[in-house]
């Protein structure tokens, strides 16, 4: 059998379409049919070469979907054929299969746990969860990163109380989520930075209370205004090392906390004034929003299907797979905030 798959085959070149012949399942493999994936700005960095050395050339990419469950290897107990299923990068229960290895006119192709650029995928048991019945499985997709990510660090990392101000600098697919969610935490202010008008609309229809250009002024002093004395919270998704200096220094002294989300490409630094944290302000990082999927896959899904986590402003842009490099150049590029490629039908 075989999938078509949108191969990386040099860090700098547009990915190709390859026909790919499907391996036989290792124990705790699962083959699914993609049906919707997500394109995050981490497959930019990989393709542009943003990472560092790419040892695994050629290989597959995507992290973030959603599909059918066609076939199961030996001891896979969670999915079953016929299940739809969330894909996602982060591990939950079940086996863990790091790696798979298609065949390409006698080439190895490369690719992990999880890989979603393609019509049929070979996925690790434990990057699966069950999409609950008469959901879509466009929003479905989402779940698999933008959703835990941007979500899991307003509701497991930051943990606002309500009634408390938070910042999200950033409104691409993951920063979008942060801002759905924080009302649900009785975040106020929810305030949104983007240089992105367009963006800054976007959130708007989210839930953010207020929206700040980064290109006008002083973003710090702006957020200040608002949140007088500091905000208590900043999430910064965009991955610029200076962006990550502003999230800390617009929060409040004595329990002010910006939480970095954003990948920085290789080699970037962070330089931080050290008064910043003497004056009992918090740096925290995040592993995808700290989410157990199996405790809060289920927990989000129940949010977008009661529609308290609206998710459908995101989804302005649909592609083919065929046009994949055109999402990521429009994700590059600030055309969109959460590109979604149609795989199936």
């Amino acid at each position: 059998m075989k999938t078509t798959a949108a191969v990386l085959v040099a860090p700098g070149r547009p990915l190709e379409l390859a026909d790919l012949d499907i391996p036989v399942l290792k124990p705790g493999q699962v083959l699914v049919e993609v049906a919707f994936c997500g394109v995050c700005h981490t497959q930019i960095l990989e393709a542009r070469g943003h990472r560092g050395e790419d040892r695994y050339c050629p290989h597959c990419l995507g992290h973030e979907g959603s599909g059918t469950v066609r076939e199961v290897g030996a001891g896979v107990a969670k999915v079953k054929p016929g299940d739809r299923v969330i894909l996602s990068w982060i591990k939950g229960s079940g086996a863990d299969v790091n790696s798979t290895v298609y065949g390409w006119n006698g080439r190895d192709v490369n690719a992990g746990g999880i890989t979603t650029f393609a019509t049929h995928s070979v996925i690790s048991e434990n990057r699966l969860t069950i999409v609950p019945e008469g959901m879509d499985m466009r929003l479905a997709a989402l779940v698999g990163c933008a959703v835990p990510t941007g979500a899991g660090v307003v509701f497991n990392t930051a943990q606002p109380r309500p009634g408390q101000s938070l910042v999200v600098f950033g409104v691409g697919g993951i920063g979008s989520c942060a801002i759905a969610a924080a009302p649900l935490a009785g975040c106020y202010p929810v305030i949104a930075v983007d240089v992105n008008p367009d963006k800054l609309g976007l959130a708007k229809q989210l839930g953010a209370t207020h929206t700040i250009s980064a290109r006008t002024g002083d973003v710090v002093q702006q957020i200040r205004a608002l949140c007088p004395g500091g905000a208590d919270f900043a999430i910064e998704a965009t991955g610029n090392p200076t962006v990550m200096q502003q999230a800390l220094a617009c929060v409040r002294p004595q329990g002010g906390t910006a939480v970095v989300v954003g990948n920085a490409k290789h080699g970037q630094m962070l330089e931080l004034d050290p008064r910043e944290l003497n004056q009992g302000k918090r740096l925290l990082g995040t592993w995808g929003g700290d989410n157990n999927p199996d405790r809060d896959f289920p927990r989000y899904c129940k949010l977008i299907a009661a529609g308290k986590l609206n998710l459908e402003p995101l989804l302005s842009r649909t592609y083919r797979l065929t046009d994949i490099n055109a999402a990521l150049n429009d994700l590059e590029h600030g055309l969109c905030a959460r590109p979604l490629i149609q795989v199936a039908g």
